[in-house]
Formats: structure tokens, sequence, C-alpha cells
């Protein structure tokens, strides 16, 4: 978990540089808002598009192969994008650097299906998009040293180093399954796959919790037991699937907003130096690293492994936070802690729309399953960076807000249609 943990910060890290860096790319290259927007939504084009083949590719070659391969070629095109001089070349790379990253998110998750008990996973979901807000919450000040020291550029040469050597290392250390790697034992593969044990505490234990314990939560949530998703088929025809991922539209879009373009309303809207910017930039992902934790705590161990409720108080909470950025004030204490609250809301539900689709189908569709759920998110993530350039060369950052307020409640209405996944081989009580 922890491997995987620092694996995805680098990655983030990757992806979220460019925020600081586009202010000074717009000047170098006389770039409007409209087209630096859609630079920075060119990553997630390339993110988006190519999640369902990174899923069957995984699917077919294992997450090992599949997860090292995209991770070396993250790092190679990120240091890349730090020595072009041309605007062609510098999009095409921010494009392939998505289409290279794709296998690494869609591993992570297949790594966590396989290799933690279904008790743990909405735990380690969140540690792991833990990681990916961790990403963005280091990038700011170190972006900002950076620039001051050397220059914009050199960004993008330094954060490849680390996604070169931690490629090698995942491909060294980790296997696709527990039962291939020299590190478990029988007894700890037992337990991931939660055997049932033939006597003794930990068969009543096994027991107990087959057992849900149906409330009104339940029926708000429209909690129902249903068939496992076991083909692709089935996958692409469930509107659960489709409904989480039209969510998750809305949640990525805003927070690729707030890691590209928070930045540049600090500098250039607010007038804050570069340190004061880089420590409020900051401030709404230190709040999403609490929140995908504690919100994975939550969701396995108080919600009951339920992923439904985390979603829509996250979608509902964040209607509210966002909107209350057309008020923002001029203090910049005040301004931080309202960042803070709205990547803390943001993220609370966060995890559950990954762990979703692990209580939805068995181990062996997840990987598709879960591409089409983060293709919807990161199509998010490509539209809205674009739109707020169009939005910013036409009218104002208040349009901006209100922009993503809508789509939180979009979020809120689609979640709603969604059913709470319940395996039939569950025993509910009442």
């Amino acid at each position: 978990m922890s491997f995987i943990f620092v694996i995805y910060t680098v990655a983030n890290a990757d992806r979220a540089n460019i925020g600081f860096a586009i202010p000074f790319i717009q000047q170098e290259f006389q770039m409007s808002n409209t087209m630096a927007g859609l630079l920075i939504s060119l990553f997630f084009a390339g993110y988006a598009f190519f999640q369902i083949p990174a899923g069957y590719l995984i699917r077919k070659f294992g997450m090992r192969t599949t997860f090292s391969i995209g991770m070396l070629l993250t790092s190679i095109l990120t240091g890349l994008m730090g020595i072009v001089n041309n605007v062609f070349i510098l999009k095409l790379l921010r494009l392939l650097v998505g289409v290279s990253e794709a296998p690494v998110v869609i591993g992570s998750t297949a790594t966590i299906n396989q290799w933690f008990p279904s008790k743990e996973k909405g735990t380690a979901t969140g540690l792991f998009l833990a990681g990916s807000k961790f990403g963005p919450l280091i990038v700011p000040p170190l972006c900002a040293w950076i620039i001051m020291t050397w220059g914009w550029r050199y960004i993008f040469v330094f954060f490849a180093i680390p996604g070169l050597l931690l490629s090698v290392f995942w491909y060294l250390m980790v296997r696709n399954k527990p039962e291939e790697s020299r590190f478990v034992n029988a007894h700890e593969a037992a337990y991931i796959r939660e055997a049932q044990p033939s006597t003794g505490q930990d068969a009543a234990s096994i027991q107990r919790s087959s057992e849900f314990k149906y409330c009104w939560l339940d029926k708000l949530i429209r909690t129902k037991q249903v068939e496992e998703l076991s083909s692709s088929k089935q996958v692409f025809r469930c509107w659960d699937i489709y409904g989480v991922a039209l969510g998750y539209f809305s949640m990525v879009g805003i927070v690729s907003v707030l890691m590209s373009w928070l930045p540049k309303y600090l500098i250039t809207e607010r007038g804050f130096d570069l340190t004061s910017s880089a420590v409020l930039a900051a401030a709404p992902f230190l709040g999403t690293v609490l929140g995908n934790f504690f919100g994975g705590v939550l969701s396995d161990r108080v919600l009951n492994k339920r992923r439904k409720p985390l979603m829509l108080l996250s979608a509902g909470a964040t209607i509210f936070t966002m909107y209350s950025l057309v008020y923002a004030p001029e203090s910049k204490i005040v301004l931080s802690l309202m960042l803070f609250l709205l990547g803390l809301m943001l993220s609370l539900g966060y995890s559950a729309y990954s762990v979703y689709a692990m209580g939805r189908t068995n181990k062996e569709i997840y990987p598709v399953a879960y591409s089409v759920i983060n293709m919807g998110g990161q199509l998010g993530g490509m539209c809205m960076p674009l739109l707020v350039g169009v939005i910013l060369d036409t009218w104002h950052w208040n349009a901006v807000f209100m922009t993503m307020t809508g789509f939180c409640v979009l979020c809120f209405i689609l979640v709603t249609t969604v059913i709470e996944p319940l395996s039939k081989n569950v025993k509910i009580v009442h």
C-alpha cells in the first residue's frame, strides 16, 4: 500500500506541475487562456480515451508488466516536455503523457482489488487516492522553488526522475496476484481471498461479516441485492456503471481545474506573490489528502462498505464550498481555510467511485468496469480546464465558480439514480 501511495503521488505530481508552469508557458509561447486550457486538457484527453484499452491490456497481460511500462513512459514523456521549443510538440507530449499514465491508475486499483479483502478495499482505495492528492500538495512549493532557481522547464525534467526508478522497482517487486508473490504465505493469501476457515473464532467472525444490517439509510440509497457483473457485455449494459462514471465526470473535472488553474487565479486574479500562491494552491490538496483517507475509513468501518452515501455527501457539500468562492475575501487565512474545506468535502466520497465497481463486478472484469468509470471522470478532467479557459476569455472567475457549482448539482442528481449493490451471498438482517 505504501508503494502504491508513493508511485501515485509521483504520477499525479507529473500531471499537476503544469499548473505552476502555465503562466510562464503562456508568456513564452503567447497563448490565450483558451489555448492554455487546451494544453491542460490534452493530458486528460489521452488519459480518458485510453482508460478502456488500458483495462483490456491489464486484463490480458497483467498489471505488473502493463503498469511498469506505463509509469516508465509517463516519466520519459514528462521529462521531454521540459526541453522542447515547439508548441505543437509540447501539446503532443502532453497528450502522450495522459495515454501512458492510463495503465497506472487502472493497475493501481486492480492491484488493490487483488491484494486486499473486501473489508479493507475502501480504506486502501482512500489511501491510494490520498496519494493522488499528495502529489498536487507537494507540487506548489517544489515548483515555486524550481522556477525561482532554474526556470519553468526544469519542473518537468526534475519530476521525471522518481518515476523512472519506481517503474523498475514495481516490476521487480510486485506480482499480479498474492499467490504469485514470494513474500506471501498460504495463510496471508487465504486472508486476502476471504477463504472460509474450518473452525474456531475466525469462522464465527466471517459468519458475522456476511450479515448485513438493513436500515433507514438503505431505503434512501436504494440498497439492493444484485448479481455480480462478470463479462464486458454486462458492464457495458449496466446503467449503474454509467451513472457513477457521469457523476465522477464532475468530481474529477473540479479537481483538474484546481490542479491546473488555481495557481493562475491566485497569481493574476488575486495578485499574490509566487510564495503565497504556492501555499494557498496547496491548501485544497491538504484537504483532499485527509478527505480521501477518512472517506475510505468511513466507507469501510462506519458505513459497512456502503459507497453511495459518501458520494452524495461529497457532491452536496461541494455545491456550497464551491459556490462560496464567489464571495471569497481578501484575507489569505480565510481563503486558505475555504480552499481546504473545498478539498476536504470534495474528496470524502472520491474513493467511493473507484470502490463502487469492486462491489458490482468480479475480480476478473473489474479492470474493464473501472476503466469505464475512470474514463467518465477523466473526460471531466479533459473538458473542464478547457471550459475554464473559454470562460475566462469571455467572462470572469465568478462565472467559473458558478459553472463548477452547477456540475456539482448534476453529479448529485446522477448518483441518486444508481443502486447501492449488495452481494447475493450476504444475509440481510432487519
